[in-house]
């Protein structure tokens, strides 16, 4: 019963550990090294299964294509009014912190509550194909348990409820 009451303990420890370590941001990770628009491309999905992208497509070879592919927003009007809507709808989000706004693209980070872990999304107007590409990522761990998807989609829902 001692070792019971002692294994306890030092469970409740290190879970306290953890969470003081994630109240100083250990869990952040690192932000993207280029983030943005390079010659009509977001940046491709994660190697392991914690991103989407809407142009998962256009990497046939890339290990994690299937899981990551996710459809493009539709406009809302035209290009900089459904932009200017995605980012009233992610302001509204909890965790939501805006980086980069531009009339054509947005740059948010996510940053959960209680752990503090940061994914990274992107909103790219695409003239060409009149669709606001997306890519959402987690900057740490393999998975990311639906949590990327999920979230575009809630974006897609308020965005199609506001048209």
């Amino acid at each position: 019963m001692v070792v019971v009451k002692w294994l306890l303990i030092a469970m409740a420890v290190a879970a306290a550990a953890v969470l003081v370590a994630a109240q100083f941001g250990l869990f952040q990770g690192r932000a993207p090294a280029h983030p943005g628009v390079r010659e009509g491309r977001l940046k491709p999905p994660s190697k392991t299964p914690n991103s989407v992208s809407s142009q998962a497509a256009l990497h046939p070879e890339h290990p994690m294509r299937a899981y990551a592919d996710i459809a493009p927003l539709p406009l809302a009007g035209d290009g900089a009014a459904t932009i200017a809507r995605i980012r009233s709808i992610v302001e509204d989000m909890p965790g939501a912190k805006l980086i980069a706004g531009e009339p054509d693209y947005l740059y948010v980070q996510f940053t959960t509550r209680l752990m503090k872990y940061v994914d990274d999304a992107e909103f790219w107007f695409d003239p060409a194909a009149q669709v606001v590409h997306v890519r959402s990522s987690s900057r740490v761990g393999r998975k990311d348990f639906g949590v990327n998807r999920a979230r575009i989609e809630a974006i897609r829902a308020r965005l199609a409820a506001t048209a």
